[in-house]
């Protein structure tokens, strides 16, 4: 049988999936063996990425989902949305009134799989070791504000901070704080590869050839400590080369769930399906996508030209020939169902208009049309990706202000390529590290940023960050962030396009898909287990 889940995502504390399909109660047992996850998420080690699930660099959702079930975090997002709770922690909380002195006890009898005792020593040597590192990834951005950590015997962590940061306890959820184990972990260098060891609720063994992960054999860590109710003893996940592949396999019986990425196709077929034995479950989420920009090439050098590119791009017939009901127009980096959000690249450039957009280079004397290539990868983001970008060409070109080409890349080349500075406009995706705004605009503008971009905006970074930063109360920092929105719309160093929901499809007697994902994309591999086909 067939439901489609749907919620309309008001508040972030709401984000929580209401469950209509038969597959979504969230008691299971663990009969029947492992169950077979698919992605179409590629995991490669490369010369360019030779350490793909070391906390210490991993800064994608694909590998990030793998972290999560083997690497425990003091702190972790809660099944239902909302702050952060203690996880490897027993109980964490910031011990002044300026935010900016943050504790933790860890629980007792904390272990690595290994056997060794997890201590406070270990949390310190993990946080300091991905911030010394500083991987090219970018991820170690997240620590930033922090300027010293201290230990008090072996179950007491203090973070002592550089600045006020309230969104801190959401950023020790993430995997680049996770705890790792000294002897198994160099301090001066990455581990390469895809061995993993942590002290999370699974264990992993990778199943590599050719130097790509095809599949990731979890099996539930007998040692585990922490806040998560375990439901399953084994989940395998198979990474397939596309959509269509994995989509056979889940109509095969191979696997008995599928998540990202799916086709707009297979979605709207699913949802209309009736008496197929897998259920499709719709969830909130977060995701948004975005054209970057190296505002330091001669091509995108000029504010015009990116200013033009936004006055021009209609996203409402984007997201309707492409993504349909599954995506909706997106007018901020900072999705519209979180606390700060403002529609700020609207309010400056309201409906596409090309004779805004012309007017806009030829007050700059830009010579039209501009000549641009538009990048993006082939093989991270779904199959619909290059007809998005099919989309976005058709209505540069049909301008009459641009003569754009677009090419698209394996993620493996892409990422490196884009970090190096390559491309001049490139698309990207973000899936938030963290349900918060900061967590939108700070990896995308502060220094270090994600992007590897050139774009230096000084009020950006050193007075609106921080002043959004000291606000615990996020409403309270609504203005900080709304300046910050405003002036990315002013200088577009990025154009944000759409933001998605997130979908699995799951045979009907795999129960807890209600919660197999939460709202930043996260996989809960211990929500899912095995009951009753309806």
């Amino acid at each position: 049988m067939n439901r489609k889940t749907l919620v309309l995502p008001a508040v972030i504390g709401l984000l929580a999936p209401v469950l209509a399909a038969c597959g979504g109660s969230d008691s299971g047992s663990d009969n029947g063996g492992a169950i077979v996850v698919g992605t179409t998420d590629r995991f490669t080690a490369s010369k360019d990425a030779p350490a793909p699930l070391d906390p210490a660099y991993a800064y994608d959702v694909g590998t990030w989902n793998i972290l999560r079930q083997t690497v425990q975090t003091l702190m972790i997002q809660p099944r239902g949305e909302g702050e952060p709770v203690p996880e490897a922690a027993e109980r964490c909380g910031f011990t002044d009134t300026g935010n900016e002195r943050y504790a933790c006890t860890l629980r007792d009898g904390l272990k690595f799989a290994n056997g060794d005792p997890v201590t406070a020593a270990d949390v310190k040597y993990s946080i300091d070791r991905a911030r010394s590192l500083k991987a090219d990834s970018g991820v170690f951005a997240l620590l930033s504000t922090i300027d010293t950590v201290e230990t008090q015997g072996d179950r007491e962590v203090i973070f002592h901070l550089k600045t006020a940061d309230a969104t801190f306890p959401y950023k020790l959820s993430t995997p680049v704080a996770g705890i790792v184990d000294p002897d198994e972990y160099p301090k001066n260098k990455l581990r390469d590869g895809f061995d993993l060891q942590g002290s999370g609720p699974y264990t992993l063994k990778a199943d590599v050839e050719n130097g790509e992960l095809v599949k990731a054999e979890f099996t539930r860590n007998p040692d585990y400590k922490g806040s998560l109710e375990v439901n399953n003893d084994k989940v395998d996940m198979v990474s397939f080369k596309d959509a269509d592949a994995m989509g056979e396999a889940l109509k095969k019986g191979d696997i008995d769930l599928m998540t990202r990425a799916m086709s707009p196709d297979q979605i709207r077929k699913l949802s209309g399906d009736s008496g197929t034995g897998v259920d499709l479950v719709e969830m909130p989420g977060l995701e948004i996508r975005y054209l970057g920009f190296n505002t330091d090439a001669p091509t995108v050098k000029s504010k015009a030209v990116r200013q033009a590119m936004a006055q021009v791009v209609n996203r409402s017939e984007l997201v309707s020939k492409v993504y349909g009901s599954q995506a909706e127009p997106l007018y901020s980096l900072v999705p519209a169902s979180i606390t700060g959000h403002s529609n700020s690249f609207f309010n400056k450039y309201g409906d596409p208009n090309v004779t805004k957009a012309r007017s806009l280079l030829n007050q700059a004397n830009v010579t039209t049309p501009v000549k641009l290539t538009l990048h993006y990868t082939t093989d991270h983001y779904g199959p619909a990706t290059k007809k998005e970008f099919e989309v976005l060409r058709d209505q540069l070109n049909s301008s009459g202000l641009f003569e754009v080409g677009i090419k698209g890349t394996p993620w493996n080349t892409f990422r490196p390529a884009e970090k190096k500075g390559e491309y001049d406009v490139y698309g990207m995706g973000w899936f938030p590290d963290f349900p918060d705004a900061d967590n939108f605009l700070a990896p995308f503008l502060d220094k270090d940023n994600t992007l590897g971009s050139p774009y230096d905006n000084s009020q950006i970074r050193n007075t609106l960050i921080p002043e959004s930063r000291r606000e615990a109360d996020r409403l309270s920092a609504s203005a900080s962030l709304t300046d910050i929105q405003d002036i990315v719309a002013s200088d577009v160093p990025v154009l944000p396009l759409w933001q998605g929901k997130q979908y699995v499809a799951a045979r009907d007697d795999i129960t807890g898909t209600a919660y197999a994902l939460n709202s930043s994309s996260t996989l809960q591999l211990w929500e899912l287990g095995r009951g009753v086909s309806g």
